[in-house]
C-alpha cells in the first residue's frame, strides 16, 4: 500500500525521533559513566598520602626539560615572563623563546634584558622532516646559561614549537603559552607520572587541569594560593563551571582508558623522541596541539606499543577567558574548526579495529557528540516544530522530556563544581560556590543554546573551507601581567 504524502513525512519523523531519543540516551549514558570514573578516580587519590612534590625534584629519574615558548608581539611582558620562568621549581632545565616574527621590539627587548649573543655553529633544523619558516638567528644568554632565543620568521604557533623542539638538547619538552600562569608546583606535577612510571609503563605525554584566572590574584607571574577568585562576568563564571566539566570529568575518565585525545595547548609534557617521529606539530589547523595528541595515538597503535598520554588532575597552570560575547564566539568558533580539521585528518582511525579504544570510542565521541553534537541538537529543536506542525507531539510529554535533560545538564555541570570542591578546593569564598551552583542551574537555558549555534556555525566554516585566521584575544591587563594571543585549544 503506498503511503500518501502526510502519511510519509509522519513515517519519517517517527523516524527520526526514535533515532534523536536513541542518540540523547547514549550520550547520557556515556556522560554518566565519565562521571563515575573521574569520581572513583579522584575519591583513591583523595584517599591516598598528601603528594610531596619535593621528592619529584630530588628524584635522580626526574629528567631534564626544555621549556618552549613561542613569542608575537610580547615586548611588554616577555622579561617579566622569562624571569619567572628561570625561577620555577624544578631540577635540571633548559628555556628556549621562540621570536615568532614579531613586528614590536620582542627580539631586541630581550637580547638587552639578558645579555645575549648570537650562536655561531651549525644547528640541525630538519630533525622533524618537514621545514620551519627561515631562522634568522640564536641567541644563548651570558647571564643564564640554560636560556636560548630563536628569532624567525613569522609561521605561527606550531611552527615556533616545532624550531624550539629541533634547538631542544633534553628528552622532554614543554610547551606553553606565552600567557600562561603557572602553579608553583606545575612541572613537578606534570612530570610525576613520568618519574613514578612502572617499569616497562611509557608515558609520553602528560597535561593537567587549567584553570581560569579572571578575578583572581596574580602576582609576579604566579597566581596567589589564597588567591583564586571568581569573576562576577556571568560568561567566565559559565566557562569555569565549562572547564570543571571538560577537565575533572571528560579528561579524568578519558585518561584512566588511555583514550584521551586532548593535552592543553595552554601547558603539557612530550618525550620528544615520540613527537620527533611523528612528524612534529602540524602548521596547517588551528588545532595543532589536539592533532598532534591524534598522531601520537596513531603511532603507538601502529606500533603496537603501550604507551600511554596521561591526564593529571591537579590545576597546573591558569589563563584569561574571553569576558564579552564576541571574542568567546570568535574562540569557540575557532575551535571547532580545529576539532574538524583534525577529525578530517585522521578519519581513517573511525570504527578502524586496528586503533583500539581509539577507534571505536574516543573518535566516535568526538566526532558525533563535539563535533556533530551542535547540528544535531539544532535538528533536535527543527524536529520539534516539525512534531507539531504534524499534530504528532504530546506537548506535555514533550514539556517533561525537555525539562529532565535540562535538569540533567544542570546536574551533571553541578556535579563537575562538586568534584573539584571535594578534590582541591581552589574556591575557598563560599560567596564564589554559591554563585557556581546558581549558574550551573541555569546553563541549560542560556549558555548552552548560545555555546550550540556558535559551534555550528564553526562547523558551517570549517566545512566552507574558508581560511580563517586566529582572531585577536582582548586581554585584561587587571587579570594577566603580561599579554598573549589567547590561541589555546584546551577542548
Amino acid at each position: 500500500m503506498e503511503l500518501n504524502a502526510t502519511e510519509w513525512l509522519a513515517a519519517v519523523y517517527r523516524w527520526f525521533n526514535a533515532g534523536m531519543l536513541a542518540y540523547i540516551a547514549a550520550v547520557l549514558l556515556f556522560y554518566t559513566a565519565l562521571f563515575a570514573v573521574s569520581f572513583r578516580k579522584l575519591r583513591r587519590e583523595r584517599g591516598l598520602k598528601p603528594i610531596r612534590y619535593g621528592d619529584v625534584l630530588q628524584s635522580a629519574f626526574a629528567p631534564p626539560l626544555t621549556i618552549i615558548v613561542p613569542a608575537y608581539n610580547e615586548e611588554t611582558g616577555i622579561v617579566s615572563s622569562v624571569r619567572s620562568l628561570l625561577g620555577i621549581n624544578y631540577r635540571e632545565f633548559e628555556l628556549v623563546v621562540v621570536n615568532d616574527g614579531s613586528r614590536d621590539s620582542t627580539l631586541e627587548t630581550m637580547i638587552a634584558a639578558f645579555d645575549m649573543r648570537e650562536v655561531r655553529h651549525k644547528i640541525n633544523w630538519t630533525r622533524l622532516g618537514r621545514p620551519t619558516m627561515p631562522i634568522r638567528a640564536v641567541y644563548y644568554s651570558l647571564r643564564h646559561p640554560n636560556l636560548f632565543l630563536i628569532d624567525k620568521e613569522n609561521g605561527g604557533k606550531a611552527d615556533a614549537l616545532n624550531a624550539g623542539i629541533q634547538l631542544s638538547r633534553y628528552p622532554y619538552f614543554v610547551s606553553l603559552d606565552g600567557d600562561t600562569v603557572l602553579d608553583p608546583d606545575a612541572f613537578l606535577k606534570v612530570m610525576k607520572p613520568i618519574v613514578e612510571a612502572k617499569p616497562g609503563e611509557d608515558i609520553i605525554a602528560s597535561g593537567g587541569s587549567v584553570g581560569i584566572a579572571n578575578g583572581s590574584d596574580i602576582a609576579s607571574g604566579y597566581l596567589r594560593e589564597d588567591g583564586v577568585r571568581l569573576s562576577r562576568n556571568p560568561f567566565v563564571v559559565m566557562q569555569v563551571i565549562e572547564y570543571f566539566r571538560a577537565f575533572l570529568m571528560g579528561r579524568i575518565g578519558m585518561s584512566r582508558l588511555n583514550l584521551l585525545l586532548i593535552v592543553s595547548g595552554a601547558f603539557g609534557v612530550f618525550r620528544k623522541d615520540w613527537v620527533i617521529e611523528a612528524g612534529g606539530y602540524e602548521t596547517n589547523t588551528v588545532g595543532e596541539d589536539m592533532e598532534l595528541i591524534v598522531r601520537l595515538h596513531r603511532l603507538v597503535k601502529e606500533r603496537k606499543s603501550k604507551a600511554r598520554i596521561v591526564y593529571v588532575p591537579d590545576p597546573v597552570c591558569w589563563t584569561e577567558a574571553p569576558e564579552t560575547a564576541n571574542v568567546l564566539y570568535r574562540q569557540r568558533t575557532r575551535w571547532h574548526r580545529g576539532l574538524y580539521e583534525c577529525l578530517r585528518a585522521h578519519r581513517a582511525m573511525l570504527f578502524n579495529p586496528r586503533y583500539g579504544g581509539i577507534g571505536f570510542v574516543a573518535m566516535p565521541y568526538y566526532v558525533f557528540v563535539e563535533l556533530l553534537g551542535p547540528l544535531i541538537e539544532l535538528l533536535g529543536y527543527v524536529l520539534v516544530a516539525w512534531g507539531l506542525w504534524l499534530g504528532d507531539v504530546n506537548v506535555r510529554y514533550a514539556a517533561l522530556l525537555a525539562a529532565c535533560m535540562a535538569l540533567y545538564g544542570s546536574l551533571l555541570s553541578m556535579g563537575a563544581v562538586l568534584l573539584e570542591e571535594w578534590g582541591f578546593r581552589k574556591y575557598k569564598r563560599p560567596a564564589d560556590l554559591n554563585r557556581l551552583f546558581v549558574f550551573a542551574m541555569t546553563e541549560s537555558f542560556w549558555y548552552r543554546p548560545l555555546m550550540t549555534v556558535w559551534r555550528f556555525w564553526g562547523l558551517v566554516q570549517a566545512l566552507g573551507r574558508k581560511k580563517h585566521g586566529w582572531g585577536d584575544m582582548t586581554r585584561s591587563a587587571s587579570v594577566l601581567n603580561r599579554p598573549g594571543s589567547g590561541n589555546d585549544f584546551p577542548g
